[in-house]
């Protein structure tokens, strides 16, 4: 009897402890992202030396780093900055990034289940407010080691629109662009996707990259269709503090309706663009990745 009695007393004074310190534990995590992505340039035409600054701005576009900043509760992933020298004019080489990622900061709260991401998005700040993505995770039984952590398999399905995974290549003949308009679809198709993470229990912590969340320690690697995330540094109650707050700035929108806004404007792209090679006699080259 008393060793139960203080057995309980020693796990309340731990909970007190640890609730205590909760206020003060922080830590960061960088994660390396990949996206694969078929690119066939044969018979289009394009000089060798352009064949190479297309596969260097692919690798720029397709190949980013974040850092995940968390408390016990809430978290911010944002990309680092880095300079970006795929804009430039390449003798009238269009290049264009078709999808909704976000921008800015990605706040979560898994205590709230609130999630907010700032996004700038033709010419303009949005506030994509919404709840929480709720996962149905599957515990595995394999484990294996990233870095010095000890990790542990956990898998989910995912629908999502299906979305193109390679090069859209066009000279700006005009009737290529009628039958590529008539080609695409006016609604998403939708499938299934398996999603497979890695979380370890030496940093209890329900969070993780991008969306994920919701497993009993830190996603450490994530493996989404063609889009790899994986972990290289983790440091744990940094000497400067990061502060993790819900962001404020841009349009308030839930995540539907910011879809809405996107799709509407990309058409909206696709067209001006279309508009603008017939105007110019179709001598332009457009390159298109993603839907």
């Amino acid at each position: 009897m008393k060793n139960i009695l203080l057995k309980s007393i020693t796990a309340t004074f731990l909970l007190v402890i640890t609730t205590i310190s909760a206020q003060d534990f922080q830590g960061q995590a960088v994660y390396q992202t990949k996206t694969a992505m078929e690119m066939d340039l044969a018979g289009s035409g394009i000089p060798a030396d352009r064949v190479k600054r297309i596969e260097e701005m692919m690798k720029s576009r397709l190949e980013k780093t974040y850092t995940l900043s968390f408390d016990k509760t809430a978290s911010i992933y944002k990309e680092e900055a880095k300079l970006d020298q795929t804009s430039g004019g390449h003798g009238g080489m269009r290049f264009m990034m078709m999808g909704g990622g976000v921008s800015g900061k990605h706040f979560k709260n898994t205590q709230t289940k609130i999630s907010a991401k700032e996004n700038e998005f033709s010419g303009k700040n949005f506030l994509i407010k919404d709840d929480l993505i709720t996962y149905d995770w599957k515990m595995e039984q394999e484990t294996k080691m990233i870095g010095e952590n000890l990790c542990f398999k956990a898998t989910t399905v995912v629908e999502k629109p299906v979305r193109e995974n390679n090069f859209r290549f066009g000279r700006g003949n005009n009737n290529s662009e009628k039958e590529e308009a008539k080609e695409e679809p006016k609604e998403d198709v939708m499938e299934l996707v398996i999603v497979t993470a890695w979380y370890t229990l030496d940093i209890p912590v329900s969070h993780g990259p991008s969306d994920y969340w919701g497993l009993p320690g830190l996603i450490l690697e994530v493996s989404d269709d063609n889009t790899q995330i994986l972990c290289t540094k983790i440091v744990m109650n940094p000497k400067e503090k990061s502060e993790i707050t819900e962001p404020t700035k841009g349009k308030v929108v839930t995540q539907k309706e910011y879809d809405e806004i996107f799709e509407e404007k990309t058409k909206e792209m696709r067209e001006r663009m279309s508009n603008e090679r017939e105007k110019s006699g179709g001598s332009g080259r457009h390159i298109r990745i993603g839907g």
